[in-house]
């Protein structure tokens, strides 16, 4: 059990991407989360009243399976398989945060109550990155025609152009938001 607690090398989450993609490709499938969310509504009934979930959910099955094994693993790992060791961050990181007004997690936090916490959602920052942040991400990523995952993983691996667009937009998006709007939201 120690050695599901203790934190693994980063190159081993880089090779278990590769194995996986080679088994998608190998299976003619695609990778992305936000797939699985077209799935959900599409087999609550969301066909009966937008054309753009009117498809065959079922091809999709084994990605629902991957969301929620995440789900279920997520929660395992961090009830039952918690490392001792706190998250380590760099000190840059720290003080980038603390200029925010923001602690940096600690003990076994992963993230920073200041910002993830439901104390914290129903402030006016919570509102914002909460509320219309994640209704940008879902806008974005319909727009993207995918998500940040399907694109950087599934799509750069099959070497598709408007992948890398999308990847390239991803990350001036976060760029922006973290160091220009991050600064204006935490001072409301």
């Amino acid at each position: 059990m120690d050695i599901l607690t203790q934190p693994w090398h980063w190159a081993f989450s880089g090779i278990m991407i590769v194995f996986v993609m080679f088994l998608l490709l190998y299976f003619g499938k695609r990778f992305g989360v936000s797939s699985s969310f077209k799935a959900i509504c599409s087999m609550a009934g969301g066909k009966k009243t937008c054309d753009y979930f009117d498809y065959d959910w079922k091809s999709h099955s084994w990605l629902l399976m991957f969301v929620i094994g995440s789900i279920v693993g997520g929660f395992l790992a961090a009830n039952f398989m918690a490392s001792p060791n706190p998250v380590a961050i760099s000190q840059a990181t720290i003080q980038d945060l603390q200029e925010l007004g923001i602690s940096s997690p600690q003990g076994n936090e992963l993230v920073p109550l200041d910002l993830f916490s439901f104390d914290k959602l129903m402030s006016l920052p919570g509102i914002i990155i909460f509320i219309l942040g994640g209704f940008l991400i879902g806008f974005g990523t319909r727009y993207a025609g995918g998500c940040t995952s399907g694109h950087a993983i599934s799509g750069l691996a099959n070497l598709q152009l408007p992948s890398l667009v999308a990847v390239v937009g991803f990350f001036i998006g976060g760029l922006i938001a973290t160091h220009l709007l991050l600064p204006i939201i935490m001072s409301l």
